[in-house]
Formats: structure tokens, C-alpha cells, sequence
């Protein structure tokens, strides 16, 4: 590897982890605003709408479960960096094998030799269900409440240039 290469990787390795660090967030979400997403249409009324304390304690189990859940993946991950390399066989009381998985995803290469071979265009392509996003509000905007959202919603739609992303 050369020193020019050496000094790129270097440099990139430091730069992610001091990003990580100072605005992890900037690493994983898009500095454009996103396009607003409809709600379910399973969504509560009003009539049906669960007590503030009841969303309060779900939105901390929600939170909770997903740091639980981040921190097996990491642990996940760091593990199969060991087990991954090892040939199969035992060792001690485990037992590493690799078995066929029974998931199938479309091979998109295939599918897109298929279109440009028949002079179908474009594969076509639709976007993934919005995902569930909980986070803390800030102590001053904590208590807005269903309606104020609704009206700050309302807003962000008439004037979306005064909208920043988080």
C-alpha cells in the first residue's frame, strides 16, 4: 500500500470517528428535508386518543427496546468478526456451520440485464414504509400535544422553506 493510500485511509478513519463523536447523527440521516409522510390509517382519533402518561411510558419503552436492540447488533457484529473466519467444527461447546437460508431476494442485476435485453425502460422502483422514528423533544416543546402538532404541521406545509431538518 503507498503512503498516499495510507494517508487517505488515515485521514478518512479520523474524520468518521471524530463526525461520530461531534454529530453522529449527520452520519446516518440526510441533510435534506424529507418528504412528509402520511400517517396510517389506522391512526387514534380524538374519542380514542390514550392518556399522555400512556404515550409517555411507551415512547421510553420504544426508545429502550431500540437501544437494546442497536447494542446486539454491535455485539452481533463484533462477534461475527471472530466466528466468521473460523472453518466449521466444534469448538468446546459450540458448533459453527454455515447453513443455506431459506430468504430469497430479486436479483436486481438479472432484472436489469432482463429490461435493457427487452427495451423495457427503467427498473421500476417504490420507496420502503416509513419508519417509526422516536426521540426525546426538547424540555420547551415537550408539552405541545396533538393539536399544536397539527397546527405546526399545517404550517411547515404552507411555508416548507422555513422548515429545517433536525
Amino acid at each position: 500500500m503507498t503512503v498516499r493510500r495510507t494517508a487517505a485511509n488515515l485521514f478518512r478513519t479520523v474524520s468518521d470517528a471524530v463526525r461520530s463523536v461531534v454529530a453522529p447523527a449527520a452520519l446516518v440521516r440526510s441533510s435534506a428535508p424529507a418528504a412528509p409522510v402520511t400517517d396510517p390509517a389506522d391512526v387514534y382519533t380524538d374519542a380514542d386518543m390514550p392518556a399522555a402518561e400512556d404515550i409517555a411510558a411507551a415512547a421510553v419503552q420504544y426508545a429502550a427496546a431500540a437501544d437494546l436492540a442497536r447494542a446486539g447488533d454491535r455485539g452481533k457484529r463484533a462477534a461475527k468478526k471472530v466466528l466468521g473466519r473460523l472453518p466449521a467444527g466444534r469448538y468446546g461447546a459450540w458448533v459453527v456451520e454455515r447453513v443455506a437460508s431459506a430468504r430469497q431476494t430479486p436479483d436486481l442485476e438479472a432484472i436489469r440485464a432482463t429490461y435493457k435485453r427487452l427495451e423495457l425502460g427503467p427498473v421500476p422502483m417504490r420507496d420502503t414504509a416509513p419508519s417509526l422514528r422516536v426521540s426525546k423533544a426538547p424540555a420547551d416543546l415537550a408539552d405541545i400535544g396533538p393539536a399544536a402538532d397539527a397546527h405546526m404541521t399545517a404550517l411547515a406545509a404552507e411555508h416548507p422553506a422555513a422548515l429545517v431538518a433536525a
